[in-house]
C-alpha cells in the first residue's frame, strides 16, 4: 500500500488547489496509508496555517477515518484519541494521540511534565 504525506493529507481537506487536489485523490484513489505523524502534522497546518478550530479539526480526522480509499494507522488509537481532544481540546491533538498509542502498545504511565496532559488517567505528572 501507499503513504502519503501532510501535504497530500491538506489538500484533500482544504481543497483549495484544483491541480493538487485532482493529483492527491488520483494518488489515494489507488488506496494510501495515514501514518501518524502526517495526521499529527496536518492537525497543526489545519490549526496554525488555516486557523481552523477544534471542531472544524475533529470533523477533518473523521472525514479522514472515514474515507473509503486511506487507511489510517491505528485508526483505533486515533478515533481514542479524537474522542479525548474533542474533550479537552486545550491539550492539542498529538498529545491526546500519543497517550492512546502508549495505552495501545501497553507502554503506560505516559510520563510528562504536561500538566494538563499529566491529569489523563495513563499519564503520570512529573
Amino acid at each position: 500500500m501507499r503513504a502519503v504525506d501532510t501535504n497530500i493529507l491538506v489538500r484533500l481537506l482544504t481543497r483549495n488547489d484544483a491541480k493538487q487536489v485532482s493529483a492527491a485523490e488520483r494518488f489515494v484513489g489507488k488506496g494510501a496509508w495515514v501514518p501518524h505523524l502526517a495526521l499529527v502534522e496536518a492537525t497543526w497546518v489545519l490549526d496554525s496555517v488555516y486557523g481552523l478550530g477544534t471542531e472544524e479539526i475533529g470533523t477533518a480526522i473523521e472525514m479522514l477515518l472515514g474515507h473509503k480509499d486511506l487507511a489510517v494507522q491505528d485508526a483505533d488509537a486515533v478515533e481514542a484519541a479524537l474522542a479525548t481532544f474533542r474533550k479537552k481540546p486545550a491539550l492539542g491533538f498529538s498529545d491526546c494521540l500519543l497517550l492512546e498509542v502508549a495505552r495501545k502498545a501497553g507502554n503506560l504511565p505516559l510520563g510528562t511534565f504536561d500538566r494538563d496532559l499529566g491529569k489523563l488517567e495513563g499519564a503520570e505528572r512529573l
